[in-house]
């Protein structure tokens, strides 16, 4: 029986433009939101390191879409690249598509072939395609040279690694998210003490916003010592 794609996919509740720090990202966010609706660019390939944001930001693209009644599919080829590319059949049919990590295609000159054809057909038909990969096309060992080419097609968007001021206003804007309060003291503490992907961080954020209900402490930075002495 051959293999279909998913017809489904799970929306991350919490992964919405409105939960998404952008800080010097933010016209990123304009171009998305653009090309989503179908006013804007046609093809964005969004490229940045691992760990800042683009799943969030593509995940963001699908409930945009939604909020607008536009069909939209989110597909993550880190999840599906093992499966045989058949199951990408159908998905032009979409108004909006979004696929992330498309570099786990790059090399496996089936799933470069069947891209291809997909981009080709989602094209044609007028709709929107949204990209990520962690470089861009031109730094890729990319087998098929149309492949290249249709990755090229639109426009390319490099997420900006937020750092310093930003990447602490980030902690703040996603505890405030989370319903609880960090002060800047605690945020400058935090991305000192494990400056790291902020994918990362945010895991570390439900964690101390547990430690700290059960405690029944605000999160102080002496609070915060106490909590990675006792190895959080």
């Amino acid at each position: 029986m051959p293999e279909q794609y998913p017809l489904h996919f799970e929306f991350r509740a919490n992964q919405t433009f409105d939960d998404f720090f952008a800080g010097v990202n933010q016209p990123i966010l304009e171009d998305l939101k653009q090309c989503v609706l179908g006013n804007g660019e046609q093809q964005i390939f969004v490229w940045g390191k691992s760990g800042q944001g683009k799943s969030h930001l593509l995940q963001a693209c699908c409930h945009y879409a939604q909020q607008h009644e536009r069909e939209s599919f989110y597909f993550d080829l880190a999840r599906y690249s093992r499966h045989r590319p058949a199951i990408l059949r159908g998905l032009d049919d979409y108004d909006v598509v979004c696929v992330d990590n498309i570099n786990w295609a790059v090399g496996q000159e089936k799933w470069e072939l069947a891209l291809c054809e997909f981009m080709q057909r989602h094209y044609e038909r007028g709709h929107q395609l949204i990209i990520s990969s962690t470089c861009l096309p031109d730094y890729m060992t990319i087998k098929t040279l149309d492949f290249k080419t249709h990755l090229s097609w639109g426009l390319m968007l490099p997420l900006t690694t937020l750092v310093d001021t930003h990447s602490i206003d980030a902690l703040i804007f996603r505890a405030d998210a989370m319903g609880f309060e960090i002060s800047p003291q605690v945020g400058r503490f935090l991305m000192i003490q494990h400056h790291t992907e902020l994918e990362w961080m945010w895991h570390l954020l439900e964690k101390l916003d547990h430690a700290s209900l059960a405690a029944k402490r605000r999160l102080t930075v002496p609070f915060l010592k106490r909590l990675f002495n006792s190895e959080l």
